[in-house]
């Protein structure tokens, strides 16, 4: 067992507990590790600062959306549905630990008996992942804004991305090549879209409620005797924002069947099927807290988010992998290859997209 992580495993743990620390889950931001104790299972993380510049206040975003949660009250009959509880270091009151080197530590509740998946399986699947986002937000839509700190500041802004993006272009030391060349044209014949959902805040067609802020397809746990959707995990992009960020990634990171690190872009495609399940599971738990014209917008959300983390991905190929952890060089420009071709994958199903829509809202009563 390495030393280092059994040490910052002991900050939370009595000494003499830990029986062992391993890698968990595939994030790419922060480091994560299951933690075996006498007592029981525990998740270990090391909060990535050069992304979280204040974990403190993500930390404490965590404990307000922790009290509110548990200040709701379930049905009786109510499903299982589980919020990750943080643990506090021993002799301390913050539930969070910065190490001599400067790492900041946190520990919490592990779920059990579920899991995640990278990709997905069936359409029932999709529902599950629907179903569980939209239990999310019915928990968290009346938390007030003003509690929560905006820790990314500008994060699903898609215009400041593009600037980020354009600043890259010119100072990048990345070799040009093929690939590099298509997603340039890409973002060129696009960039008019960028501030699509933006602008309807400004009109005030869209309102700011707290959000997930990354609710890709392996951020929902699952049950994994009956498959329904138990959890929503790695809460660290909490904050406010636009819930049709948070659907039109879910529908972006569910609906590519051969996942965000397809080998090919020819892999790709916008599966409506899976469209259609995820957004009935969503509007049946959730659709009473949307206006007409937050539906209105999904489309455009899912279109948005997918070209926004291809233009994450590029851009952060060009700053020479410093935001996204690669294991292969090139990975970056790979992982916007992908999302480009989902991008174009929905545009070319544009109208079907909408007409769905429109079905499943009217099957679903809207909020007034």
């Amino acid at each position: 067992m390495d030393a280092a992580l059994l040490e910052a495993a002991e900050v939370f743990h009595p000494p003499g507990t830990v029986l062992q620390v391993s890698p968990l889950g595939s994030g790419n931001v922060n480091d994560t590790y299951l933690v075996e104790t006498a007592r029981g299972a525990y998740v270990l993380q090391r909060i990535n600062t050069a992304v979280f510049g204040s974990p403190e206040q993500v930390m404490r975003n965590l404990l307000t959306l922790q009290a509110h949660i548990a200040g709701k009250e379930q049905p009786p009959q109510s499903s299982r549905w589980e919020h990750p509880q943080l643990l506090a270091p021993r002799g301390s009151a913050d539930p969070w630990h910065r190490c001599q080197e400067g790492k900041v530590w946190r520990c919490m509740s592990f779920i059990g008996q579920a899991r995640s998946v990278d990709a997905i399986e069936d359409e029932r699947q999709a529902y599950e992942l629907g179903r569980g986002l939209g239990r999310f937000h019915q928990l968290i839509h009346d938390l007030p804004t003003e509690t929560l700190h905006d820790t990314l500041e500008g994060f699903h802004i898609t215009p400041r991305y593009l600037d980020q993006y354009r600043q890259a272009l010119v100072r990048t030391q990345a070799e040009p090549c093929e690939d590099a060349d298509f997603c340039i044209a890409f973002i060129r014949e696009r960039e008019g879209f960028c501030s699509v959902l933006e602008q309807a805040k400004e009109r005030g067609e869209l309102q700011e409620r707290p959000i997930h802020g990354d609710p890709k397809i392996n951020n929902v746990m699952l049950d994994t005797e009956t498959g329904e959707a138990v959890a929503l995990i790695d809460l660290d992009t909490v904050k406010p924002g636009l819930v049709q960020y948070d659907i039109g990634d879910c529908l972006r990171s569910c609906c590519n069947r051969a996942g965000e690190e397809a080998s090919s872009p020819d892999q790709v495609s916008f599966d409506l099927g899976l469209a259609e399940a995820i957004l009935r599971g969503y509007l049946e738990a959730a659709g009473s807290m949307l206006t007409a014209s937050d539906r209105r917008f999904i489309p455009e959300a899912a279109r948005l988010i997918s070209f926004e983390l291809g233009l994450r991905f590029f851009t952060d190929h060009l700053n020479g992998d410093a935001y996204f952890k690669v294991k292969t060089p090139g990975q970056n420009l790979k992982r916007a290859r992908v999302q480009f071709a989902l991008t174009q994958s929905i545009e070319e199903q544009w109208e079907l997209l909408q007409t769905l829509l429109v079905g499943l809202s009217n099957q679903a009563p809207a909020a007034l």
